[in-house]
């Protein structure tokens, strides 16, 4: 009889088991600056060069998000963003300087007393000591894209190689030697690239050298029909790239200058000393791809800031970051392959996404910040096996607000009120809520400061875009734009002035308040 009874209450209880799903583990790839035209899943000009095969595997196998977007298009804020939830003013990282209050609530946190094992491996850009990860070992601001330094609770070190290879290296080690095999995990793998100065693997210094990049069709904006922040802006590839770190232009007398520089701090902590970084083949393969390359550049004698000029900049500029942008697609395929070979594939989501858009040229531009879309996008490919549908192409708006609800939903655990964005689970599941957003706030705060971008804000409802610039370096501290994407995908003509145009802007700046007064945000 006890046999019998035992046997019962144990098929039973193996029944419950089998059918309470099992929670999926989250794989979270990150990259820098790394804009949605330069992958190969969104098409656009550099789409026949298959720049990045391993990440298209994502959107191939899943979904891919085309109107993913950012609150404020700068590295740390992101980051902050990406971490809590909340708009810049409420987690207080509105722009790259200053430090980040570790002590306030974030989605790791949470997921840890889920059950959930929690690791952060490399950029982070948040100075101070991380909370809520079992495992983290970061690298200390921008980073170094050779013999990086990295930071965990056992101090620091400096490992030899080059960046990607040893975050891909410190990741697949975690899930091979370190996690806990009977829990669910968060593993999120953050990559300097493809941030400036650009430096590439010595294994990719030739790529594309024969190969002449298509030129954005505004590579020579002149910047009419804007204000006064398009006009005044310090980041154009004309007058604001810098010949030898950006652009690799490293003459005898460049190169002995800069080793004096950093004879004395070879690891400073920014990146420009990169090239003193190198080892003496790292740098032998280096100067191999580079110096005929520079002797070619001074035998053209190109004059400095005329059109030819650009055009050869930016070949130079795009083609290394291409460059960097192929480290990242090598290590998500080295992650994805890890997956497959170890039976984690099948109940593991992979999310690729960047901090933020970058402008490869369009506008003459280099670096974000800016509402317009180069920068206030950003790429968002998903796959879950079983769950997501393969090829799948999102058009609702989503943004980075997002990312921290959405681990904690796939998770099964509490999304705190005091979040601000929405969970992207039933988007994923090919449901759309009715009450899904339909425009999106925007606000960037860092002027003065790097590339002179003014203090702005706006509002898009996935085809009009209103945007207010204010404040120190405005005419009258105030001046709109108004643009129909419809119209001017490439944002080249604000219509703000055209009087046709009054109804829209004020059913858009009654937008602007409401999304202001819903997200918390103080006066300027």
């Amino acid at each position: 009889m006890f046999i019998r009874l035992f046997a019962f209450f144990f098929a039973v209880s193996l029944t419950h088991a089998a059918a309470e799903p099992q929670r999926p583990n989250i794989l979270w790839i990150f990259s820098d600056d790394h804009t949605r035209q330069a992958i190969g899943a969104y098409g656009g000009r550099f789409a026949d060069l298959d720049p990045t095969p391993n990440i298209d595997r994502i959107a191939d196998q899943g979904i891919r998000f085309d109107r993913a977007y950012v609150g404020n298009s700068i590295c740390a804020p992101a980051r902050a963003t990406l971490l809590t939830g909340k708009h810049s003013h409420i987690h207080g990282k509105t722009g790259n300087r200053g430090g980040f209050d570790h002590n306030q609530q974030q989605f790791q946190k949470i997921l840890q007393k889920h059950d959930y094992q929690t690791a952060m491996i490399g950029k982070i850009h948040l100075s101070g000591k991380m909370q809520g990860f079992d495992y983290w070992d970061v690298l200390p601001g921008q980073g170094s894209y050779y013999q990086p330094e990295f930071i965990s609770e056992a101090g620091s070190e400096i490992v030899e190689g080059y960046v990607a290879d040893i975050i891909t290296d410190k990741a697949i080690d975690w899930l091979e030697h370190k996690r806990d095999r009977d829990k669910p995990f968060m593993l999120m793998v953050h990559h300097k690239a493809t941030h400036r100065t650009w430096m590439a693997a010595p294994r990719h210094v030739g790529l594309y050298d024969e190969v002449t990049l298509p030129e954005p069709d505004n590579l020579f904006d002149d910047y009419e029909n804007r204000g006064i922040a398009a006009k005044k802006q310090d980041m154009t590839l004309k007058s604001t790239m810098r010949l030898d770190t950006d652009l690799k232009v490293r003459s005898e007398a460049n190169k002995a200058k800069g080793f004096k520089r950093y004879r004395d701090n070879p690891y400073p902590g920014g990146e420009s000393g990169a090239y003193f970084r190198m080892n003496d083949e790292q740098r032998a393969i280096w100067d191999a791809a580079y110096d005929p390359r520079n002797q070619a550049y001074f035998d053209a004698d190109l004059e400095h800031g005329s059109r030819q000029w650009i055009r050869w900049a930016y070949q130079r500029y795009v083609k290394d970051y291409l460059r960097t942008a192929h480290s990242v697609d090598e290590s998500v395929g080295a992650l994805l392959d890890y997956l497959a070979a170890n039976g984690l594939d099948k109940n593991t989501i992979v999310m690729y996404s960047s901090d933020q858009g970058f402008y490869l040229g369009e506008h003459g531009w280099f670096d974000k910040r800016f509402m317009y879309d180069e920068s206030f996008s950003t790429p968002l490919l998903v796959s879950w096996p079983g769950v997501s549908q393969s090829g799948t192409v999102n058009s609702d708006l989503v943004q980075n607000i997002d990312f921290a609800e959405t681990f904690l939903d796939l998770a099964g655990a509490p999304i705190p009120e005091a979040m601000q964005g929405r969970s992207l689970l039933p988007l994923i599941n090919g449901e759309r809520p009715d009450d899904w957003r339909d425009s999106l706030y925007y606000h960037y705060y860092a002027y003065p400061a790097t590339h002179s971008v003014r203090r702005h804000e706006g509002v898009f409802d996935g085809r009009w875009k209103l945007i207010r610039f204010y404040g120190p370096g405005v005419p009258g501290r105030e001046q709109w734009e108004l643009f129909d994407l419809k119209k001017d995908p490439l944002e080249m003509n604000s219509i703000y002035e055209e009087p046709e145009h009054a109804e829209q802007i004020k059913r858009l700046k009654s937008e602007l308040t409401a999304l202001k007064e819903q997200y918390q945000v103080p006066q300027d």
